[in-house]
């Protein structure tokens, strides 16, 4: 049986880490955590995602610094960036780095939904049941 897709969200603050994961699986995704981008980078080395979420600022390495490791283990995996600390020209170093997005925290969850699925290509009123995948 085919698994609902898989969303990596990476971010230090477990609090909003919850909170965004918990808004991913009500429209049926399977999210994995982390709370680093080095952990990040080690659940794509060893398991397979269709896309990933980054907070910008996290200890050990940052959002745009883990976006090239992730596409390294998973080639052209999509990836959007997010930050609640956003500073001028943030935005445009986050695109130019690859993302697919940069998102300002608090992130509307509309808005997160539908960059999601962009990044996953699926239809705006799409929802993944158990069983459900990509192809």
């Amino acid at each position: 049986m085919a698994l609902s897709p898989r969303i990596l969200l990476a971010d230090d603050d477990s609090e909003v880490r919850l909170g965004v994961a918990d808004l991913l699986m009500g429209i049926g995704l399977t999210v994995r955590h982390a709370e680093t981008g080095l952990e990040a980078v080690e659940i794509v080395r060893r398991e397979t995602v269709q896309a990933a979420l980054l907070d910008m600022h996290m200890p050990g390495r940052t959002g745009i610094e883990v976006l090239p490791l992730l596409r390294e283990q998973c080639e052209g995996l999509p990836c959007l960036v997010y930050s609640g600390l956003w500073t001028p020209g943030l935005e445009e170093a986050v695109l130019a780095a690859g993302a697919l997005a940069c998102l300002k925290k608090p992130v509307d969850p509309l808005l997160l939904r539908a960059e999601i699925r962009r990044a996953l290509r699926v239809p705006p009123d799409h929802h993944w049941n158990r069983g459900d995948s990509l192809n």
